[in-house]
């Protein structure tokens, strides 16, 4: 019999919802809150679960979360049954990792259409996985598992469990579709497969996640050869079908016995290690320790608490002013989001940016900046003030979203911005993810009159013949390069590469994290554009950035 865990705390609904699928003939497990919701769905394993999302403690996308996090949970069949009905309520479960979305109120053939096609997506996944065994499969990696952690087995040498994540991956299912998005991921197993011996198990328990356990012993120098290698395999691209697709992969690394005795503690550990290795400055792979775990657990509950300061509307947007070294004028603002957090205060985004991008939240959050940048612009415009280019940064996870063009169109129609006044900023690393696609969703950018700028230029690894090929209007010095501009000659040197290569592509510049006079009139000596930083000005309010427009401050253009 199929059984179905409900977890809903609004009592009306929950009573009604269980007695639906009870004369229907499912099984039911019921839950009043996210908490216990949770323990149900690790200790019972339902074979579909239907959560309210608005609930105390623990949301609904708090425990879709947890759940996607453990192999056991991961791959359940997941309903949001809530109110709320905004696009971006829906994209933001959809990232996260929902399978869909149903809205109360609701009629009994919408709530049962929607789990039928849930069961019958998860009988065809069963179905495919015995036509092609060549795919990955948790239950081999449970066989495998159980058969090395006998004791006797390892002897002196230790038992890997290596969680890997290959963070484009759900993205460009969503972006290029299912048949292209199998295709990629067969070609990865495959590939995975060439790097491991016959007797290594692989699990694919997420749609971009894997665990490999190794087949057999080895002294942790030899780990970290096999995991280098791995990592390796991912420097070519993949070619599927006319498509030239670059991935990038991080492991994490757990020990048997050291950091767990099974399978699931395990796996946990090395996700939190793979994690870590996610971070900046970090290698690519990370073995897991316990102060990791500890800094793990920090960051769930910055995460819970950065969803319902989404609903709670502690974010505000602050605006930096872009000055053109010409004319002393401000032509522009670029839009930053901060965390006013009720008992912290002020959250650097440095902090809370990261774990919006791993989480998905950074979807969401995006929507809510580019729809907040754009009405302000249009109060300023209607307010007398001059009409400001706003720029906007848009997150990879946002630029590989299917709709993006279409939402970015409904947000300047429904703000009634025109769309000579937004600029849209994307890193390098964004765009080389997938190149093809990328140019097409810019080339549409620019045809409806939207600025496109490369930010933090300089930082990434990509190629300029490659670089080239983007129809950018804007080039941006990533600070790292301004900060030591007249202290450092190599900076220097880098920073007028730069100016002289975006004349010669006839590219605006603008110099970002100016603080000095010095680097003021170095910059204006070599004809960059426009700057902003500190020296002018810090990111302002609405109201402050309004105030200071009305002043009419201008740039001191000559050097003192």
């Amino acid at each position: 019999m199929t059984t179905i865990l409900v977890i809903e705390d609004e009592k009306a609904i929950h009573r009604n919802l269980l007695k639906l699928l009870n004369a229907e003939g499912f099984e039911t497990l019921s839950a009043d809150n996210g908490k216990i919701g949770v323990k149900l769905a690790q200790t019972k394993q339902p074979d579909l679960i239907i959560c309210d999302i608005l609930m105390p403690g623990l949301d609904g996308y708090g425990v879709l979360h947890i759940l996607q996090q453990d192999s056991s949970t991961a791959t359940i069949p997941f309903i949001f049954l809530t109110a709320k009905t905004k696009q971006a309520d829906m994209r933001q479960g959809m990232t996260l990792g929902a399978d869909d979305y149903v809205t109360k109120p609701f009629t009994r053939a919408q709530i049962l259409s929607a789990i039928a096609a849930r069961l019958q997506k998860v009988k065809l996944r069963q179905q495919q996985s015995i036509i092609n065994p060549n795919l990955p499969n948790r239950r081999l990696l449970q066989k495998r598992f159980n058969q090395l952690e006998k004791p006797g087995n390892q002897g002196k040498l230790q038992i890997f469990l290596l969680s890997l994540e290959i963070e484009q991956l759900n993205q460009l299912n969503n972006t290029l579709g299912l048949a292209i998005g199998d295709q990629l991921l067969q070609a990865v197993v495959e590939r995975l497969h060439r790097q491991l011996g016959q007797q290594d198990a692989i699990a694919q328990i997420g749609s971009d996640h894997f665990i490999i356990l190794l087949s057999r012993s080895y002294h942790k120098p030899e780990s970290i050869q096999i995991v280098e290698t791995l990592l390796k395999a991912f420097d070519l691209p993949f070619q599927v079908d006319s498509h030239k697709i670059f991935l990038s992969a991080y492991i994490g690394i757990a020990i048997l016995g050291r950091d767990g005795r099974d399978l699931d503690t395990l796996i946990r550990h090395a996700s939190v290690a793979r994690e870590e290795a996610k971070q900046p400055g970090n290698r690519r792979y990370q073995f897991y320790i316990a102060s990791i775990g500890a800094k793990s657990q920090e960051a769930f509950e910055l995460e819970i608490q950065m969803r319902q300061a989404l609903e709670r509307q502690e974010f505000q947007l602050y605006y930096q002013p872009k000055v053109n070294l010409l004319t002393g004028q401000i032509e522009g603002a670029e839009a930053l989001v901060r965390w006013n957090h009720p008992q912290r205060g002020i959250i650097s985004p440095v902090e809370f940016i990261p774990l919006a991008e791993k989480t998905g939240l950074i979807v969401p959050l995006g929507e809510w900046v580019l729809r907040q940048a754009c009405h302000q612009a249009r109060v300023w415009q209607d307010q007398g003030i001059y009409p400001l280019r706003i720029a906007v940064n848009l997150s990879p996870r946002q630029f590989n979203q299917s709709n993006l063009t279409n939402f970015v169109v409904d947000i300047l129609h429904e703000t009634g911005l025109n769309p000579h006044y937004l600029e849209l900023e994307l890193t390098e690393s964004t765009l080389v993810q997938n190149p093809e696609s990328a140019i097409a969703t810019l080339q549409t950018f620019k045809a409806l009159g939207i600025r496109i700028s490369i930010d933090d230029f300089g930082t990434g690894y990509s190629a300029l013949s490659q670089l080239k090929k983007f129809p950018f209007d804007v080039l941006k010095i990533d600070r790292s390069f301004v900060c030591q501009l007249t202290e450092d000659s190599r900076d220097e040197a880098i920073t007028t590469a730069i100016l002289q290569m975006a004349r010669s592509l006839k590219l605006k510049v603008v110099a970002e994290g100016v603080e000095t006079l010095s680097q003021l009139n170095f910059l204006k000596g070599h004809q960059c554009d426009e700057i902003q930083g500190y020296w002018f000005s810090p990111p302002l309010s609405a109201e402050a950035f309004a105030d200071l427009l009305s002043t009419g401050k201008k740039f001191p253009l000559l050097s003192s």
